[in-house]
């Protein structure tokens, strides 16, 4: 091979390699403070996201012993001992993807930045919330909170899963399982377990606009290694 030039070969194998690392950005989705943060495929190169236009919401439960073992800084969230914590209430489209950042400056009043602070564990990430996923809910940041607290009310967290002082290990399927076992009202396809490769990262709820458990609608999907999961413990 000639010095500045490429082969055949190895211009196939950099398109390839190129191909790969887009495939993987676009499936692992973006990430705020190191939780994922990913409903769908997303509204990207699609028209403006308009406010109030989706399907049913998408609870997010992120298992905060996961961030905390990378994000130990964070002492508003990782010195609380907390298991699954609230990530975030997405809006969704049944036929895949979802509306986002419809009003991405939109600031949070005082009484709605209050009443979030006691949903979230981080006020960065309650305000990250509001204006990516909230914003486009069609309510105001009030009335958004409180939909999210009484969507959490919905779940109940299985007793395995109440803020474990030793390190679990079970597939994603088990733990499907469990929660539904906790929450019988929530169909098959009505969840899905998230990780961050073999360890457990988040759990994912899909309810109707009235906060009943539903189906999910396409492109919500799992994308954890069908092996044991690494579960660590609360701290």
């Amino acid at each position: 091979m000639q010095r500045g030039k490429l082969s055949a070969s190895g211009l196939l194998w950099l398109v390839v390699c190129v191909a790969v690392g887009l495939a993987y950005v676009r499936h692992h989705g973006g990430y705020h403070g190191g939780q994922r943060d990913s409903g769908g495929s997303g509204n990207s190169g699609a028209a403006p996201a308009i406010a109030g236009q989706y399907d049913y919401f998408l609870l997010s439960l992120s298992w905060s012993p996961s961030y905390c073992l990378t994000h130990n800084e964070d002492r508003a969230q990782c010195s609380k001992g907390y298991g699954f914590v609230l990530h975030g209430l997405w809006p969704q489209n049944s036929g895949g993807g979802y509306p986002e950042n419809c009003a991405p400056d939109a600031p949070l009043p005082p009484d709605a930045e209050a009443r979030g602070r006691t949903l979230f564990a981080s006020p960065r990430l309650m305000q990250h919330e509001w204006q990516r996923h909230g914003s486009c809910s069609g309510l105001d940041a009030l009335a958004y909170f409180n939909t999210a607290d009484r969507a959490l009310a919905v779940v109940k967290i299985p007793e395995a899963f109440a803020a474990p002082r030793t390190s679990l290990s079970m597939d994603a399927a088990a733990i499907a399982a469990e929660f539904r076992a906790a929450n019988p009202a929530v169909p098959d396809n009505g969840l899905v377990v998230a990780c961050n490769r073999a360890e457990l990262s988040e759990v994912r709820v899909c309810l109707s606009k009235t906060l009943k458990p539903i189906e999910c609608g396409r492109g919500v999907h799992g994308n954890c290694p069908d092996v044991a999961l690494r579960i660590p413990a609360a701290r």
